[in-house]
């Protein structure tokens, strides 16, 4: 069993309240991405659930097992950091199997567990190399295994990526949600990164300024955002938001995916001028300048060529579209 739960769990450094009232589920098995801007409070909350900060006040539970008060070795969670934190002196062997060392676990214990979990991980080749041997995606590999072999009830990983190449963090977000199928155990995953939280998680945490803004499944919150900063946040290229007025609308703003807008020389409803083209292949992101609206993005599949600083049009699909009010808040129905 792995379920979590927080309960009005708040976070202050002195006068500084950095996390205010989080209440949230995490059930057994799920993958939860914790994903929001800098300084959100993202990575205090999951220092908070390991214990690695004190609660200010609220109740974090593990099983049903109030943990606030227990200490980080013992709340049968295992941490995957940014930085690795391998032991430059140790093998990968070592570093692997210091976590059940430290418990007193026999040796022939903690050889199945590191054998076990390298095998899972392909470090079977690189098992007596110290981390100074290693790439960057094999050493975040050593620390994946080193939490593996602990048999936790709950991993949590602290923008494990961030410190790789492009190619290397596909490779290792693939790996992740291998792991996380092979495994079935309940995961917490910190992220700024919103692709990552759109392709590992079962379930995502959008917060802003140490509030919960918004919780669901991926395509929900894509699909169905509660306001202006889910759907401006969860997305990429974002959400363009345009006023509604200008367009005859009555309400405050209308959001629309660059996927949604249509773009033509010959005529549409907003006129621009093109800012900038992006052809990346697959896609060609198109940016209008408008006097109205401002910098507007245009998704197109497959490749399109439009002069920069020509003449264009731009038309939202009225279907597609979202209507916020001045609060930035949702209008539904």
């Amino acid at each position: 069993m792995g379920t979590l739960n927080l309960s009005n769990v708040t976070k202050s450094f002195g006068k500084v309240e950095v996390i205010k009232g989080v209440d949230l589920s995490v059930n057994d098995g799920e993958f939860c991405v914790f994903v929001g801007p800098s300084g959100c409070g993202k990575s205090t909350l999951l220092r908070m659930i390991a214990g690695l900060e004190d609660v200010t006040s609220g109740d974090v539970l593990l099983d049903g097992e109030r943990i606030n008060d227990v200490a980080p070795a013992k709340r049968e969670i295992a941490m995957v950091f940014q930085t690795y934190a391998l032991y430059p002196h140790l093998t990968v062997r070592e570093n692997m199997g210091l976590g059940l060392k430290q418990l007193g676990t026999p040796k022939a214990d903690i050889t199945a567990a590191t054998e076990k979990a390298a095998a899972m991980l392909a470090l079977d080749p690189l098992m007596d190399r110290r981390p100074s041997e290693l790439s960057g995606g094999q050493r975040q590999r050593v620390a994946i295994g080193r939490a593996i072999v602990r048999t936790p009830k709950l991993f949590l990983f602290d923008e494990p990526l961030s410190n790789l190449d492009a190619a290397l963090r596909v490779a290792t977000r693939i790996e992740i949600a291998r792991l996380h199928r092979e495994l079935g155990a309940t995961m917490i995953y910190v992220t700024h990164d919103q692709v990552e939280a759109m392709t590992l998680a079962d379930k995502i945490v959008v917060l802003r300024a140490g509030k919960v803004e918004q919780v669901g499944r991926p395509m929900d919150l894509y699909n169905d955002p509660d306001n202006t900063f889910v759907a401006g946040f969860i997305g990429s290229p974002q959400m363009n938001f345009l006023k509604a007025e200008a367009l005859g609308l009555q309400f405050d703003t209308l959001g629309i995916r660059p996927e949604h807008l249509e773009i033509s020389e010959s005529g549409g409803e907003i006129e621009g001028r093109v800012s900038h083209l992006e052809k990346l292949g697959g896609e060609t992101l198109t940016y209008v300048r408008t006097d109205l609206h401002g910098l507007l993005t245009v998704r197109q599949f497959g490749e399109h060529d439009h002069p920069v600083d020509g003449t264009v049009f731009v038309t939202p699909d009225q279907s597609r579209a979202f209507r916020f009010d001045a609060e930035g808040q949702r209008l539904r129905g």
